[in-house]
């Protein structure tokens, strides 16, 4: 699974008639401890994700697993929206607890 934020939304108006009437949306991807990343993924919505919210996402085959998406193009989708990330500190590590900024 892959952490990342909603950055942006795509408009394709002629795709695959399996995409017709999907949201897709720009996903930039999350490290949880040192922030966004330069990594971007257009992934389809199957959750009701929105611009500036951090979502799961998973890709290649486990894409196509997500709720409607069995036998569609697709190799990124939203499946769940973050309410929080909480990492604990590990003994012998110099870093604290933090949380992924929303």
């Amino acid at each position: 699974m892959i952490l990342g934020r909603v950055i942006g939304t795509v408009v394709a108006t002629r795709k695959d008639e399996k995409l017709a009437g999907k949201k897709l949306l720009v996903v930039r991807t999350l490290d949880p401890e040192a922030g966004e990343e330069e990594s971007y993924s257009v992934a389809i919505d199957t959750v009701g994700a929105g611009v500036g919210e951090t979502v799961i996402c998973v890709s290649g085959s486990s894409a196509r697993l997500a709720t409607g998406m069995k036998d569609h193009p697709v190799d990124t989708a939203i499946v769940g929206i973050v309410d929080s990330v909480k990492l604990e500190k590990l003994a012998g590590t110099q870093k604290g607890p933090t949380k992924a900024k929303r």
